[in-house]
């Protein structure tokens, strides 16, 4: 059994329908009209002690409503949950103890004190001890780089800065688990990367279990092997990474440069393209024609440069979506 266990999870909502107006307002009082939302529609899955799994989906694909029932915040309509051997819903003290939920658009900062005051509150929340407590916050800031900020109010930190002190507060008490909800959201490059940076290296460092959700891809790329991949409520694929890019590379983009102009007719014979400005094209072609193509573009156009590359994961999980597994 996994460190994280789900079996045939179901979580639904009973949503009161209104028409607009006045009058159907005042009709809604006597006759009022409900149906189902399936947040989360029969999901099943195993995590071992130690893994890194990228729970990705485009918005309303049950995500965040899967996280909050594995941290207790959520009771299931049905299935069973458990984790570290506890049942998430009864909320036990020494359950909560044992995991952290990181959601990027929500804060446990307040707001006009420095972090290490939020730091302080928690560290007698969790009753982690004063020697641990002041380990964890010397390591933590060392790692994400805040140790000249920690007594400066939240209010006059950047996004990036109060994002890395968020985590302080959240891990203070060595969770071994961690469920990460859109972690990078609204940072800029720099700061998603040292986002990253630093959840890698907790997951190294503590073999801590994570799961992590994102809509940018550049943090599931970089950081899971292994996804899961849910829409309308239920698992479209549990895998790993590399083979589901495998699976659904049915072409592959060449790159191409040019001497001298060339005429775009001509080249549409070569494959479907996706970019051209007379020296330069990007063109998708079937991938079991890969050498034929290329060998085409080579012998009948005066190319100076030419790549073969895959295509982005974006654009195999946009397709996924967009058909069906």
């Amino acid at each position: 059994m996994g460190i994280i266990s789900v079996k045939n999870l179901k979580k639904y909502y009973r949503v009161h329908q209104k028409e607009p107006g006045f009058w159907a307002s005042i009709k809604s009082f006597f006759n009022r009209t409900y149906y189902n939302v399936k947040a989360v529609d029969g999901v099943s899955f195993k995590i071992e002690e130690g893994e890194l799994v990228g729970f990705i989906g485009p918005n309303g694909a049950g995500k965040t409503t899967t996280l909050k029932v594995l941290s207790g915040l959520l009771y299931p309509t049905s299935g069973e949950i458990e984790v570290l051997g506890f049942e998430p819903f009864k909320r036990q003290s020494a359950f909560q103890k044992q995991f952290s939920l990181i959601m990027g658009q929500k804060n446990q900062l307040w707001w006009d004190l420095p972090p290490m005051e939020s730091f302080i509150l928690n560290k007698e929340i969790y009753e982690v001890p004063d020697e641990k407590f002041k380990k964890v916050v010397r390591e933590l800031s060392k790692i994400l780089q805040v140790d000249d900020i920690l007594k400066v109010q939240v209010r006059k930190l950047s996004l990036g800065q109060r994002m890395k002190c968020e985590l302080i507060a959240s891990l203070l008490h060595s969770p071994k688990i961690l469920f990460l909800d859109e972690p990078t959201i609204g940072l800029d490059v720099v700061a998603q990367k040292n986002m990253r940076d630093f959840i890698k290296k907790y997951n190294q460092k503590f073999r801590a279990t994570i799961i992590l959700t994102s809509h940018y891809m550049a943090d599931v790329r970089e950081l899971c092997k292994r996804v899961i991949i849910i829409d309308e409520g239920r698992i479209l694929y549990d895998g790993l990474l590399e083979n589901i890019v495998q699976q659904f590379s049915t072409h592959k983009l060449i790159k191409v440069d040019f001497i001298k102009f060339v005429d775009r007719v001509k080249l549409e014979a070569v494959g479907q393209i996706e970019r051209f400005d007379g020296l330069h094209a990007d063109i998708h072609v079937p991938i079991n024609e890969v050498a034929k193509r290329s060998s085409k573009l080579l012998t009948k156009f005066p190319v100076s440069d030419l790549t073969i590359e895959d295509p982005s994961i974006e654009d195999i999980i946009r397709t996924i979506f967009a058909r069906g597994m």
